[in-house]
């Protein structure tokens, strides 16, 4: 029996208009195998409400703007009250400093990907962190 496609959804978060990483990113895990829906530009309770009536398995968000800690707490937050943080991957990918890429760790994101990390690195972290969410 063939392995079900891991399901992501990749969102610029908030106003950000620099999608071309994204994009990229896109492109990345579609060759990877996955099924891919790309968002656009989306504020934390969109990118929730279409995660949930597509059952992703991965919300991921790029952020290059600065309003990665704000927006990503939001997100989170969010997730958890719908319920979905359990069952679903979060990652976040862009430009921020080192401080905030713990940051955003301690806020809940599963995955923090800054521009150096590479298709290799990107997409063995996803399918090791859907694996480990799925045994939950």
């Amino acid at each position: 029996m063939a392995e079900r496609k891991i399901k992501v959804l990749l969102s610029k978060l908030g106003l950000d208009v620099h999608n071309r990483g994204v994009i990229t990113v896109a492109k990345m895990l579609r060759d990877a195998g996955m099924e891919v829906i790309y968002l656009g530009n989306a504020l934390p309770e969109e990118i929730l409400g279409i995660a949930i009536q597509e059952h992703v398995d991965v919300i991921g968000v790029s952020s290059l703007g600065g309003a990665h800690i704000t927006l990503g707490m939001d997100l989170i937050g969010d997730a958890v009250k719908e319920g979905i943080k359990d069952k679903t991957v979060f990652i976040i990918g862009g430009v921020f400093s080192i401080e905030d890429e713990g940051r955003l760790k301690e806020i809940g994101f599963d995955g923090v990907y800054t521009a150096v990390a590479t298709r290799d690195e990107i997409t063995a972290s996803i399918k090791d962190l859907v694996s480990a969410k799925a045994v939950k």
